[in-house]
């Protein structure tokens, strides 16, 4: 007989780590006496975290005492009490490995549906004192569930567990948790699991990925299809030319140093450069590609900032000959294919990715509808105008609406051109189709405040693709407070290992001794970082691997994508360049 040992509950709280503050409601206790279980939780419960935890297919998490016997042995302790693995019913006799997706149990006067198994979160290893922990409850199969309420009522501690129902496909839990984060899937049993009704939406999402080759998470781009780079790590490239396209903007032409051809980028892509002679270390940065991908050598174009190391650089000293080093291009900011409306939508240095893109588009000879939109401060800053205007001149449907926002002479503007910027009120008088694809390149700001009006133009917010050089958005759940704090050297003493080169945020460390991985250093630089598990279990931490080689403590439970780096438990064996 299965049985409800302890009921436990426990209101969030604000909990120091590793100089910040969670906010957690991992911290669970038991309580005496009935309780009422409602439709997002027990009374007197709350979770934290609500992307990650709770919600209605996420009311009420459930862990057993057999695996409590199992920790013991395995970490050699003994101090474990109900509620220590952030559950609210802490049973005997539902093991993970038997419990299904879809059963349905009533527990005292309530009953509850089987919707997914625990998600993978560092929390419960703060709650435990084991960072591992995360890690350790999918390899070892013993993950713990969610429960969603099919009927309110009371519980308490002693109520016996009935079955009332068994879920489809006899799917277990255990089985299902090893399909997500776990390697050599059985696909059929993947496609089993999307039978399955009571299976929550976010597996759900997270399974259809996996058996149709789909975006791997809420935060890929929908438009994107990455490609693998050309070359590993950095290649040198001679400067073949360099051209000032405008006071501020310069553009240079790379070809192989050894006289080879180049791979064929794909249009939006970027270089990743390391500029030797712009300092020490050599300081390494990003530049779309402005040239056309049947181009024979590439082409960058940089804008000269006033803070800018290596655009200072570039601009004063970059001469024909000189050689840079190079990684391939890569990138997920493309042009996809179809037949519908495209709109490329840039401000200033923002229309190199676009302009590639529009080369593509004429070298094809493409009939797709085109919009182009593109916002500068005056003509005399206003790049590649004549390029772009013959491009678009020979695409037999295509639209050319330029913005200047500074002061223009006296006189009639050109053709195509509007004073201001492109306003909603401006782009609604453009009769923008709804079912165009949109692709928005220039400052943050800009690119915010075109995906809202573009939305409230009734174009789907799927189907409007960015590009941004700086940081990603961030992923630390449950991480009170944003730190401003731009990304510098870690506190202590420097360190003596391999170079670790943040791409996007412009900095170079040396990797110091105590380190556990590179997630920590960059959190000590105040690098943003994505991450959930901190274990090498969940993959949000994925990111790409410009050059170098890295060391695994501990070894994922599945190795990443070819080209990717899990920072979260990955140290380097060499100097690294990655894209943070």
């Amino acid at each position: 007989m299965a049985t409800l040992l302890s009921l436990n509950v426990g209101m969030p709280e604000d909990v120091p780590w590793q100089g910040r503050t969670v906010h957690t409601g991992v911290w669970k206790y038991p309580v005496a006496g009935k309780r009422v279980v409602r439709r997002l939780n027990v009374d007197g419960d709350g979770q934290g975290d609500l992307r990650g935890h709770g919600g209605e297919q996420r009311a009420v998490l459930v862990y057993q005492i057999d695996s409590y016997a199992y920790w013991e042995r395995q970490l050699a302790r003994d101090e474990f009490e109900f509620g220590q693995f952030g559950e609210n019913f802490t049973v005997e006799g539902l093991p993970d490995d038997e419990v299904c997706i879809g059963d349905r149990y009533r527990v005292g006067e309530a009953e509850f549906e089987v919707t997914q198994p625990r998600v993978t979160c560092y929390r419960v290893g703060m709650r435990l004192g084991e960072p591992r922990m995360a890690s350790l409850l999918v390899a070892h199969h013993r993950p713990g569930f969610y429960l969603r309420v099919v009927e309110e009522g009371r519980v308490e501690a002693g109520d016996e567990i009935v079955r009332t129902r068994s879920g489809p496909g006899a799917l277990t839990v255990a089985e299902t948790d090893a399909l997500l984060y776990l390697p050599d899937r059985d696909p059929r049993r993947l496609r089993a699991a999307l039978d399955v009704p009571a299976l929550s939406p976010g597996w759900r999402q997270s399974f259809d990925a996996l058996v149709n080759g789909g975006p791997d998470g809420a935060e890929a781009d929908a438009g994107s299809r990455a490609t693998e780079p050309g070359w590993a790590g950095f290649r040198p490239l001679r400067v073949v030319s360099t051209v000032r396209e405008t006071p501020s903007v310069l553009s240079v032409r790379l070809a192989a140093e050894d006289g080879g051809a180049l791979p064929a980028p794909r249009a939006g892509q970027y270089l990743t450069l390391r500029v030797n002679g712009a300092g020490d270390p050599a300081p390494v940065r990003s530049y779309s590609l402005s040239s056309g991908p049947d181009a024979d050598d590439y082409r960058i174009s940089v804008k000269r900032e006033d803070q800018g190391v290596v655009s200072r650089y570039l601009h004063r000293s970059l001469k024909p000959g000189a050689v840079l080093g190079a990684a391939a291009p890569r990138g997920d900011f493309t042009l996809a294919p179809g037949e519908g409306p495209v709109l490329l939508v840039s401000a200033g240095i923002g229309v190199t990715p676009l302009l590639s893109m529009l080369y593509e588009l004429a070298a094809e000879e493409s009939d797709r509808p085109v919009w182009w939109i593109h916002t500068a401060r005056s003509p005399a800053e206003h790049a590649f105008a004549d390029e772009a205007h013959r491009l678009l001149g020979s695409l037999g449907d295509s639209r050319e609406c330029v913005f200047y926002t500074g002061a223009y002479p006296e006189g009639e503007l050109p053709e195509g051109v509007s004073r201001g910027r492109p306003t909603e009120d401006a782009l609604r008088a453009l009769g923008l189709p709804a079912e165009a694809t949109a692709y928005l390149c220039g400052p943050d700001a800009f690119m915010a405040a075109m995906r809202e009006s573009l939305g409230r133009l009734g174009i789907d917010p799927g189907a409007v693709h960015s590009e941004a050089f700086g940081a990603l958005e961030t992923i630390n759940p449950g991480v009170v407070g944003h730190r401003d704090t731009p990304p510098h050297q870690p506190p202590g003493e420097p360190g003596t290992g391999p170079v670790v080169t943040f791409a996007r945020s412009g900095l170079s460390v040396r990797w110091p001794a105590g380190r556990r991985s590179l997630l920590d250093l960059a959190d000590a630089c105040d690098v943003p970082t994505r991450y959930a598990c901190r274990t090498g279990v969940c993959h949000t931490c994925a990111t790409r691997m410009i050059a170098g080689e890295v060391e695994y403590r501990p070894a994922p439970l599945e190795p990443p994508a070819a080209g990717e780096v899990l920072i979260c438990c990955a140290r380097p064996g060499e100097d690294v360049v990655i894209d943070l």
